[in-house]
């Protein structure tokens, strides 16, 4: 498949071009100026309409060893923050800038940024779908386990939150057995759970969505967890704590997975609360290798993105 493309959510790589980002990824962990495609240097946009650690990090630093600059923006500096369309913002940036990740709110927003920026646009976290850190967790599990297809993947907490939709469609993507353990009023999107079981029958993979944590973990090769409150959500009203307590993921509960099952938590972590301190540093967590990941798999999509575009020749 060639022209322009963008990764807005995860099923947008096939599995063929899923494992191919995923190779470069680990090439470039192990040599990080090995490829430098906005070498001269091209620029990369990096918008933030949420706060961040390891996306704002991960994709400065990673564009820097791809031969670029990061153009890191925000909404309180740009005009963007004052109400000026997307549409104009896409296209004043689309005609200097080689790729555009915006971390924002609505995957709508996102979706209209890339119809008009002319340029790859990179999902870096919107409230439906956080694909990088899905790349960089599928890149640390076959890390640790060899292989995805076939692995069982539970994920325990927020159904309906960004990271539980991506591991769906990731993990599918995969060829992964993707469980969701959540309470009732914070399962999948319907949607999503649709679209990720018509992947999962073209790879081998399977989705799964229980309320019960123990039956989702029990045999897992890889325990996965979010914070139980995500950006956006502090003041709801909802009290999470009470129904989300019989999911955090505990040693007695870790016990119920293979032996040698791996955790992953794409932080920031909150210890006592979605995760017991004892298992996120424990032997069995990968976390920092994940968190690490970040940069490698975010650098082998935006090398990944560019080659397409550079196919596809000028878009405007």
């Amino acid at each position: 498949m060639t022209g322009l493309r963008h990764l807005l959510a995860d099923d947008d790589l096939s599995q063929e071009e899923q494992t191919a980002v995923l190779d470069l990824a680990d090439r470039l962990a192990a040599d990080p100026y090995a490829v430098q495609p906005f070498a001269g240097p091209r620029s990369v946009a990096v918008l933030f309409d949420k706060s961040s650690t390891r996306t704002r990090v991960s994709f400065a630093v990673g564009i820097a060893e791809l031969g670029g600059y990061p153009l890191v923006m925000d909404l309180s500096t740009s005009q963007l923050g004052r109400g000026e369309s997307i549409a104009d913002t896409a296209r004043v940036l689309g005609r200097q800038v080689s790729a555009i990740v915006w971390r924002t709110s609505g995957q709508q927003r996102l979706e209209e940024m890339a119809a008009y920026a002319g340029v790859p646009v990179v999902n870096g976290l919107t409230d439906e779908f956080h694909p990088c850190q899905i790349l960089a967790d599928l890149q640390t599990v076959r890390q640790h386990k060899g292989r995805l297809a076939g692995l069982t993947l539970s994920y325990l907490g927020d159904g309906a939150n960004n990271m539980a939709h991506s591991y769906l469609l990731g993990g599918a993507v995969a060829g992964l057995h993707v469980r969701i353990a959540a309470p009732a009023g914070f399962e999948p999107d319907p949607v999503v759970v649709s679209r990720a079981s018509q992947v999962a029958q073209s790879t081998g993979g399977s989705v799964t969505v229980t309320g019960s944590a123990a039956d989702a973990v029990a045999g897992s090769d890889v325990v996965a967890t979010d914070t139980w409150v995500s950006m956006g959500q502090e003041n709801d009203g909802r009290d999470r704590e009470k129904v989300f307590g019989p999911y955090a993921v505990t040693s007695t509960l870790l016990a119920l997975a293979d032996p040698q099952a791996i955790v992953l938590h794409c932080l920031p972590a909150y210890r006592g609360k979605e995760i017991a301190a004892e298992v996120l540093d424990g032997p069995q967590s990968v976390v920092w290798d994940e968190a690490e990941n970040r940069r490698h798999a975010q650098k082998a999509l935006l090398a990944f993105l560019d080659e397409r575009a550079a196919e596809a020749g000028p878009a405007r």
